[in-house]
Order: structure tokens, then C-alpha cells, then sequence
């Protein structure tokens, strides 16, 4: 450590003090900006839009259909795995789509092939478990 401390090496912290929070100042300063717009847009909205209540806007709407009875209905569960199950062959998919092209790349053959497999392995063992619990049964 230095003893003494002269007038440029303090001068020079605070310059690079000032450079660094200078940054984030124009950060702030874009968020601030995009905040004030958005709350900008919302208030002419809530000014020009017409507000007339009736009856019928206040009513529950759901795909054109008057609601009737509880709000609740029961839903069986398999819609959703057979939902879960595509999303995740869907992911799997999008990682195809790369690979095929590093695969394609001098000098990535075995490599990535080893890696694919791997991959596709464990989506193996999941779709295989999901049949033993027998989930892929339409009942």
C-alpha cells in the first residue's frame, strides 16, 4: 500500500467512481423513461375510453357461452399429462434442429452423436415410465 496518497490518484478513483455510476445512470434514467411511458399510455386510456356499465359487460364471459350455475368444473387430469408429454418432445425437437446442424460440422460427428443419444436416452426412460404408470392410456 502507498503511505501517501497524492491529488491524482484520488482524482482518478473518483473519475473512474464517476465513469462507472455514469453508466448506471443512464440505465436508471432508460427505465425511468419507460416507466413514465407506459404510465403515460394507461392514463390517456383510462381518459378516452367510454365508461358505460350496463347489465350485460359486467357479466362472466367466456367463449360467447351465458354462464350458468357454479363456476367450477371438473377436469381430468390426463389432459394435462398429454399436455406435459408435448411440451416436452417439443423441446426436444428444438434441441434436434442445432445439433443436426454442429453434427453436420467437421470434426463434431462422434461427439455429438454420443451427446444425442444420451439425451434421447433419457427421454426414453421418461416417455417408457410414463407408459409403465400408464398414463398414455386413453380411458
Amino acid at each position: 500500500m502507498r503511505e501517501t496518497l497524492g491529488d491524482s490518484s484520488v482524482t482518478a478513483a473518483n473519475a473512474v467512481a464517476a465513469g462507472y455510476f455514469g453508466s448506471y445512470s443512464v440505465v436508471g434514467l432508460l427505465a425511468l423513461i419507460g416507466v413514465l411511458f407506459v404510465a403515460v399510455a394507461f392514463g390517456a386510456g383510462r381518459l378516452l375510453r367510454p365508461v358505460v356499465p350496463t347489465p350485460e359487460k359486467l357479466l362472466t364471459y367466456e367463449c360467447g357461452v351465458d354462464p350458468v350455475g357454479e363456476g367450477w368444473a371438473h377436469t381430468q387430469v390426463r389432459y394435462y399429462v398429454y399436455a406435459f408429454l408435448y411440451v416436452i418432445f417439443a423441446v426436444d425437437s428444438i434441441f434436434l434442429f442445432p445439433w443436426a446442424t454442429v453434427f453436420a460440422a467437421p470434426g463434431y460427428g462422434a461427439t455429438t452423436l454420443v451427446e444425442m443419444f444420451i439425451f434421447l436416452g433419457f427421454l426414453a426412460v421418461g416417455l417408457l415410465y410414463a407408459y409403465k404408470k400408464g398414463v398414455l392410456a386413453w380411458t
